[in-house]
């Protein structure tokens, strides 16, 4: 769905129901795993690129290949638990869970 910039204010969950189908149907869920997937692979770049790392240097770090990592960061496929934890301690970071 194309809009202009008309300076009209859109409710988007009304667009994004409209493109997409309202929440809990299948498109939707599509749509929202590959935003999902998208968003974190951003912020793993941000991270990495943060730590001075390349996408090789934190692929040898955590015993992959370079592809891997790409694909990750371009919301292509999202890692494991387990990768993501190895990646996060990989570029000096930490992950800290508390209750909410």
């Amino acid at each position: 769905m194309n809009h202009k910039n008309d300076g009209q204010i859109r409710n988007y969950s009304r667009v994004l129901d409209q493109k997409y189908g309202a929440p809990g149907t299948p498109e939707r869920a599509q749509f929202e795993a590959e935003a999902e997937a998208f968003y974190s692979g951003q912020m793993i770049r941000e991270v990495r690129k943060e730590a001075g790392m390349t996408q090789m240097e934190l692929a040898k770090e955590i015993g992959v290949n370079k592809s891997y990592i790409s694909r990750i960061e371009n919301g292509q496929i999202v890692p494991s638990v387990a990768s993501f934890f190895r990646m996060i301690s990989a570029m000096g970071m930490q992950v800290q869970i508390v209750k909410g």
